[in-house]
């Protein structure tokens, strides 16, 4: 379930499913990340009144909540598009190309580091470092790594997603 409007809507399955960590995990902050990943999944970011709820729930200072769901790069705060790429933009992934292969997705998408295109489908995000320099360069499009990137097979990626989302612009 992906937002539409306003802020706060921790479904009833969701405010069942945290209580039963805070009864696995009786510490609050035990059950912190948990909560923090299923209400990412269910609304596709953390608000600022989800985590006053759970500040509430698990008995925590809303400092602390923000201090966990600002760290974890998986976890965002605001609204992301459909397809959230993440682009390493270490030493590895930079160095193989005149042009990064961030400013080339930047370029080709017209947006920048933190932004979503108009149509919601798409957003950016450089990353220090997505664990897979080996590969270099790679990128994540939701939780699938691409590997060994080159300007061609990311339009390609690209484009498929775009075809598979909007079928009839072919």
């Amino acid at each position: 379930m992906r937002r539409t409007s306003g802020e706060g809507m921790i479904d009833e399955h969701a405010r069942k499913t945290i209580e039963g960590f805070i009864k696995k995990f009786p510490c609050g902050d035990s059950a912190l990340v948990p909560s923090l990943c299923l209400i990412q999944k269910e609304n596709g970011y953390i608000s600022g009144s989800d985590m006053e709820y759970l500040s509430e729930i698990l008995n925590l200072p809303e400092a602390r909540i923000f201090s966990a769901a600002s760290f974890y790069s998986m976890l965002h705060l605001s609204p992301r598009g459909k397809y959230h790429i993440q682009v390493c933009t270490n030493i590895s992934c930079s160095i193989l190309e005149k042009e990064t292969l961030f400013d080339y997705i930047s370029k080709k998408l017209s947006i920048t580091d933190g932004e979503s295109t108009q149509d919601g489908l798409f957003s950016l995000e450089a990353v220090e470092c997505l664990g897979a320099c080996g590969y270099a360069p790679v990128m994540m499009i939701n939780a699938d790594h691409y590997e060994n990137l080159d300007f061609n097979r990311m339009d390609k990626i690209i484009d498929l997603i775009r075809e598979y989302e909007n079928p009839a612009e072919k």
